[in-house]
Order: C-alpha cells, then structure tokens, then sequence
C-alpha cells in the first residue's frame, strides 16, 4: 500500500532539521554542501514546531524608490499556491536595490497566503506583523523585521531561485526550524522519512556510549 505523502510530511514533522539534513546524507543523492540555506535566513519563532511543505517560490522587492510598482505579480503567485500541493511554504528571493531596507510580508498577506493553503515564508528580504503573524501560527524565516511595507511588488512567481545559498525549485519539499532550513527533493519523501528513523537510533546508540562511563567517548568521534 502506498503511503498517504500528507501522512509521510506529519511523521516528518517529529524530527528537527538537523535531523532530516543528516537523514539525507543516508540517500547519497547530493553533496553535502549543499541543499540548506546559511545563518543569515532566521527562525523568527522558534518556538513553533517544524515547517514541513512544498515550496512555492516568487521573486519579489520593494525597496525600489518612486511610485508603488505593479500589482499584478500578485495573481500568479495566488494561482501557484492554489495549484500547489498542501501545505505549502512560500520562498521569496529578493531581487530589489537594497534587501536590508526590504519588506514582503504582514498579516494581511499571510491571511490570504494561509487561507490559499502556506503554512510559512521564507525570504532573505524582511517581514513585518511579527506579534499578528505569529497568532496566525504562521511561520517566519527571514533576515529580520521591518516596520514599513515600502512598495512591494511579485516580480514573478514559479521560477528556480537561489536563497540564502541554496537553490529553491517549486514543488522542493522545505523542512525547517529553530536550527534552520532545508530543501529536500519531493519524490524521495519516504526514503527520506525511513533514513530520519534511522538516523534517529543510530544517533540514540552513539549518545548512550558517549556518555558510557566505562567507555572512552573519544574513540567513538568517527
């Protein structure tokens, strides 16, 4: 019987991103650089549990000076989430003039975002709302806040895109949390789950003989 990948992405959830990063080393399906964003892109509120989704990704800016710019970017990145698979995480890579000075998100956005099916943002740009959001249980990964909105634009919605120095595709499976982000590949959700549980045990025997009195716990850091 083939497993429900809703049922996969809620088991999932049990493990911490530091986890799921070690899981797929097991998979040996990439580099071991690579697939994870760097310290830059922050968890707003780690106490949340882990964001698990599929990635839908934009890019976007708004620390462009002059009049608002084009709202029409707006309707595509609401068709993608809608056409996404549940539950989706939003990934936004800044490509305005000043990323520090930006601002892509509030709560009326992550409103209207959660009610279309994301759970969470994840952007190398800023976010605003933080107390409002965090009511919503919407997550936050980002460089940090900002209090003015500026004049916020979706550039365009679907494409690859490189955030916090990893490449994003839609559709990627995003496992994220207090220790930071990954990106995982979608068609390998199972594996990735059967390799989390293995880690975990492996993990579990190496910590009991670490701690092993009688056990010198040097000769076990290999």
């Amino acid at each position: 019987m083939i497993e429900d990948p809703r049922d996969i992405l809620n088991q999932l959830r049990d493990f911490d991103t530091a986890t799921v990063c070690n899981a797929i080393e097991r998979l040996q399906i990439r580099d071991r650089t690579d697939g994870f964003m760097g310290f830059n892109i922050r968890c707003l509120f780690p106490e949340m549990e882990p964001m698990v989704g599929y990635a839908v990704t934009a890019t976007v800016r708004s620390a462009v000076p002059g009049p608002p710019g084009s709202r029409s970017g707006f309707a595509g990145l609401f068709t993608a989430l809608e056409d996404s698979p549940s539950p989706a995480v939003l990934v936004f890579k800044d490509v305005g003039p000043n990323r520090r000075h930006s601002c892509h998100f509030g709560d009326m956005m992550a409103t209207i975002c959660q009610r279309l099916g994301a759970i969470g943002l994840v952007t190398d740009g800023g976010v605003r709302d933080l107390t409002t959001v965090k009511k919503l249980g919407f997550h936050y990964f980002t460089l940090g806040p900002t209090p003015s909105h500026g004049n916020y634009e979706i550039v365009e919605a679907g494409l690859d895109i490189n955030v916090g120095g990893t490449v994003v595709q839609s559709g990627g499976l995003i496992h994220a949390d207090e220790n930071g982000m990954g990106v995982f590949p979608a068609d390998r959700i199972a594996d990735l789950l059967e390799a989390a549980h293995a880690v975990r045990r492996h993990e579990t025997e190496r910590m009991a003989a670490m701690i092993d009195p009688n056990r010198d716990p040097t000769s076990l850091w290999i």
